[in-house]
């Protein structure tokens, strides 16, 4: 019956992604037609991101049959790699800067941003960590400040890209992981203050995230500058209203919201589909965390377990800040939303982790193995209570 349960989440999971990577195609024809890089071809955006789509399902399907524990052996490789990667940020001309950030690299037939192989490889090395049999995750050093330093490694070469949100979102997924595998909170809760009072700071000192962060506190008043995505953002949903003006007819991606085909996408879905398709998208991200939870769970292995929880989280969270930015509930920070955004890199990343989370599912616990634990707990549980009342 576990099992069962189990492999149905993962099929529903499944769905849930087939779902949302259809929309985003969809949308993104709708939208990208509009956009000033669009060079006056309707598919420009829509070829690449069925390029990338090509990529994430090959990567996607070799993650699911393979084992998953030879993430667990090529973790050193992969964060060799991932540093070597994120330092060709700032190196021209191979290093490419937009919009102020340096996140991309020139591949040559298209860009590639490291920081996506880094939120892998993130996880990947806490995982293995946490999975070792010396670690003792309630200890100050192996629990403690060993998981700090191998996130903060990367976090260290992604933060000067001017990438706030990725940075943040792998050190809540860092936070996150030691808390599962059993760090004490008295080592976590300072973190967490002081990763709060971090983001605030550079918010606050950097002069475009400074002007973002007063347009979140007044709207209103900044909806011609810093504030202006935002601000039409919510004129895209409320012009959308239950129903939707109707697939196409949306009228904001006609460059009065900037890159609505990129981050801002999810107002365009509220605006053309309406209420009905936002809250879609919103079950669809419930489901991939609920399924992908119970995945991770039901994982043979410690390892897995941690694996899996980590690549949920990560993607969870991401999505929860893209929906938040463009509802005015959170500043604006440049997330794209997993599956649906324009961005090959962060959809071949996004189908990477739910083909691991195929194989850790294909990997776990059968019924009969549940079955035998149970009844061995039951057996020594007897034989301990036995023992006590004998004495």
């Amino acid at each position: 019956m576990i099992r069962g349960l189990q492999s149905k989440g993962a099929y529903l999971m499944l769905v849930a992604v087939l779902g949302l990577v259809v929309l985003g195609l969809v949308m993104l024809y709708s939208t990208s037609a509009f956009a000033q890089d669009s060079h006056g071809n309707p598919t420009f955006f829509l070829r690449r991101q069925a390029m990338w789509l090509g990529v994430g399902v090959i990567l996607a399907v070799a993650a699911a049959l393979v084992d998953y524990h030879q993430w667990q052996r090529i973790t050193p490789w992969l964060f060799g790699v991932s540093f070597v990667l994120l330092l060709l940020c700032f190196i021209p001309p191979i290093g490419m800067r937009i919009n102020g950030s340096a996140r991309w690299i020139n591949l040559g037939v298209a860009s590639f941003q490291p920081s996506e192989l880094g939120k892998l490889s993130a996880v990947c090395g806490l995982a293995w960590w946490f999975a070792r049999d010396d670690v003792d995750a309630r200890s100050f050093v192996r629990g403690f400040l060993a998981p700090c330093g191998i996130a903060g490694s990367l976090m260290l070469l992604i933060a000067p890209e001017v990438d706030i949100g990725t940075t943040s979102l792998i050190g809540a997924t860092l936070l996150a992981l030691m808390f599962v595998a059993g760090t004490r909170l008295f080592y976590i809760v300072p973190v967490v203050m002081a990763g709060l009072g971090a983001i605030w700071f550079a918010a606050t000192h950097i002069g475009e995230r400074l002007g973002r962060v007063m347009a979140f506190m007044d709207l209103e008043r900044f909806r011609e500058g810093a504030g202006l995505q935002q601000y039409q953002a919510l004129i895209a949903f409320g012009s959308g209203g239950v129903e939707g003006l109707g697939l196409g007819n949306g009228r904001q991606k006609m460059a009065y919201l900037p890159f609505a085909h990129t981050d801002f996408i999810f107002p365009m879905v509220g605006e053309e589909l309406g209420l009905r398709f936002t809250l879609l998208v919103v079950a669809c991200y419930v489901t991939v965390l609920v399924c992908g939870a119970m995945i991770a769970v039901h994982s043979r292995d410690r390892y897995g377990m941690l694996m899996g929880f980590g690549l949920v989280v990560i993607l969870s969270l991401q999505a929860a800040l893209n929906i938040g930015v463009t509802t005015a509930l959170l500043p604006n920070k440049g997330l794209p939303l997993p599956f649906i955004s324009y961005g090959g890199s962060n959809l071949a990343f996004c189908l990477l982790c739910m083909g691991i989370l195929v194989s850790i599912h294909r990997r776990g616990f059968t019924e009969r193995e549940v079955k035998t634990s149970q009844r061995l707990n039951l057996r020594l549980r007897a034989r301990t209570q036995n023992k006590v009342v004998r004495i």
